[in-house]
């Protein structure tokens, strides 16, 4: 009983530290589990008992006999479901060439090179080398963003970097699969007709499970056949049948049909998908924080002992210095990409939860079989993984620095809410060179803004994995434009530090307007302008209006003009430097000449100007007067 709650405890807590720290939870879940297991039996216990002990001499601990592998089994199943779930098709098409090549010609690149080297190196079977390979593919995200969220970036390299992470996770995992199934249907030998009958079998069955049940589950909650309060724990049930199900057809099938299934409801019309991939996210992480202690513990300091070599730097310095690079240059060939960026990209490239979390389970297993071999795959990919890791979380930043992709001002623009208005503006600052991204609840808003050909993200500002999103690294300005005063307040309140590196603006709110005195109400997001006052000038003028302005004078002129206009709104000055917020403006020591202001509103043209050279006319026609006026008062007093 100690043990197990000490497992969740202390996986928990390694969640937090990382949390707390902004590092991958695998690095203090590993330490962890090496601590509590061969480092305590060796070095810290007494009798030379781990501290947490998952299997002892086969049919003790906590979790005697093959009661591991099957905890281990289900709970890849559920991590790779989730994950699953992330795949979209419409993804892959947008990310562009360099994903594509990435997750192909790059998978190949490192799947065949680590396989080569692992053969040579250690004098591994090729069976053993490339089942190696393949698990060393992946990039999980889960460890990738913790590393870049804190280091602004050009976008394409975050996106780059993130949905390589995502898209080769389960790639990564089947290819596994598909060369484990081959070694074991095979016997460790060649690959006889019976191993490819069996490997056949492995995917019908796995597709063929892993589609059906995901049809069936899609229209049963879309038809309300489950109620809503048992909606996750039905979906997490039909996971664990499906994986079930499918390994009782075909041995060692359940990982792919998961994998599957999950693909398949990610890309279909399930009306509770964001709500089923909360439960399975909060349910992965529990999962995840367990199986790493469990799986790190379980490891003996004589499999550690193995990696005690020359031959392990060698491998590892080769497969992080030379293979990825490789990888991820010939998977950059003509993109747009610029050569530090390649060189960025290649350095991170740390391995995560399914590289680790399947190696100990084929690893165990294929020791269960007496494949020659086999007791040096869970080792050599954690030590991969840690490795990785470690390099990636304390060099990053430096590294980005060092080749010059580290972006030393944050200049993009987050608007919070994305109604006609706020598409208005964006467009406008977009088609002046801006990167602009707007957020939203609303589905419908973010889909009008795609349309516009606008960067959006369906997001409700209430998430808490909002400013985890490593795509707004190089955000510096915060815009709150919703009709909801409570959210335009919660923004600011809670990312003005994460988003307005350069300022946070929103718009005022209705008792604002209201109790605002007449100087306060000039300028952008003052107190006269509320979501009210922004939604008529759109309506009444939905275009944005350029005048230019020449002198201070006319500066002070057009905003009186434009303070007393109901329906008009000054947005930005454009100078020679560049495009500026209202306020950032006007707190920089700039001459007020030479400049563009855009505007919401009523078209003024140039009758500010006009209205100008009336004044002064009449000055000068008034000062004459005044001296005739006043020199025959002169005489008579002389």
């Amino acid at each position: 009983m100690i043990e197990l709650a000490g497992i969740i405890i202390l996986g928990i807590l390694a969640q937090w530290v990382a949390w707390k720290f902004k590092i991958p939870a695998i690095l203090p879940l590993i330490l962890i589990g090496l601590l509590v297991g061969p480092i305590a039996a060796a070095y810290l216990s007494e009798d030379g008992s781990k501290w947490i002990e998952p299997v002892w001499n086969g049919e003790k601990g906590l979790f005697p006999g093959d009661s591991l592998y099957y905890f281990v089994s289900l709970a890849i199943s559920i991590i790779l479901f989730e994950g699953g779930l992330t795949l979209k098709r419409n993804e892959i098409k947008n990310v562009g060439p360099v994903i594509t090549k990435l997750i192909t010609l790059g998978s190949a690149i490192t799947f065949f090179g680590s396989g080569i080297l692992a053969h040579y190196i250690f004098d591994l079977s090729w069976e053993i080398s490339f089942l190696f390979a393949g698990l060393i593919i992946v990039t999980g995200p889960t460890v990738i963003t913790p590393i870049l969220r804190n280091i602004p970036l050009k976008k394409d390299v975050s996106t780059v970097l993130k949905w390589e992470g995502i898209l080769i996770d389960p790639i990564g995992a089947l290819v596994a699969v598909l060369v484990f199934e081959f070694i074991s249907v095979g016997g460790g030998g060649g690959f006889t007709k019976t191993a490819l009958i069996e490997f056949g079998k492995i995917l019908l069955f796995g597709t063929t499970f892993g589609f059906t049940f995901a049809h069936a589950l899609t229209y049963a909650v879309n038809k309300k056949m489950i109620p809503h309060y048992l909606l996750n724990v039905v979906s997490l049930s039909t996971v664990l049948l499906v994986f079930v199900e499918s390994e009782v057809f075909a041995h060692e099938s359940g990982l792919l049909a998961v994998v599957v299934m999950g693909m398949v409801l990610g890309n279909g019309k399930l009306k509770n998908l964001k709500e089923l991939l909360y439960f399975k996210e909060s349910l992965s992480v529990l999962l995840i924080s367990i199986l790493f202690i469990l799986l790190a513990a379980n490891i003996n300091i004589s499999e550690l002992m193995l990696l005690y070599t020359w031959k392990t730097a060698a491998l590892f310095a080769i497969i992080v210095f030379v293979i990825r690079p490789l990888a991820v240059f010939g998977s950059t060939v003509n993109s747009k990409l610029q050569f530090n960026e390649k060189l960025f990209i290649s350095w991170v490239g740390p391995r995560g939860i399914v590289a680790a979390g399947i190696a100990s389970l084929f690893g165990s297993k294929l020791l269960k079989q007496g494949v020659d071999g086999a007791e040096y795959i869970t080792p050599l990919v954690f030590m991969i993984v840690l490795g990785t890791v470690l390099l990636n979380a304390t060099t990053a930043r430096l590294f980005a620095k060092m080749v010059g992709v580290f972006l030393k001002s944050s200049n993009a623009i987050l608007f919070i809410g994305a109604s006609k208005p706020s598409r208005l503006i964006a467009s406008y600052l977009r088609d002046k060179g801006k990167r602009v991204v707007l957020i939203d609840s609303n589905k419908t808003f973010i889909e009008k803004a795609i349309e516009d050909d606008l960067e959006a993200i369906n997001v409700n500002i209430y998430d808490d994995d909002l400013t985890d999103n490593i795509e707004l690294n190089d955000v510096g300005y915060l815009i709150a434009l919703t009709g909801n005063d409570a959210v335009n307040k919660y923004a600011l309140s809670n990312f003005a530090e994460a988003f307005g590196e350069h300022g946070a603006f929103r718009l005022a709110s209705s008792l604002e307007v209201i109790n605002a005195t007449s100087e306060e109400r000039q300028g952008f997001f003052t107190p006269k302008d509320d979501y009210i006052n922004l939604s008529e000038a759109f309506r009444e003028n939905p275009t944005i209006k350029e005048v230019s302005i020449s002198s201070e004078e006319e500066y002070e002129k057009i905003f009186e003009i434009l303070a007393n206009e109901e329906k008009s709104i000054p947005l930005f000055i454009e100078k020679e430097e560049g495009l500026y917020l209202i306020p950032e403006f006007e707190k920089l020591d700039i001459e007020k000449n030479g400049i563009i202001l855009s505007y919401l509103g009523k078209d003024v043209g140039e009758d500010y100007k006009i209205e100008i050279d009336q004044e002064k006319v009449e000055i000068e026609d008034e000062e004459p007067l005044i001296e005739t006026a006043v020199d025959p008062i002169a005489d008579e007093e002389m």
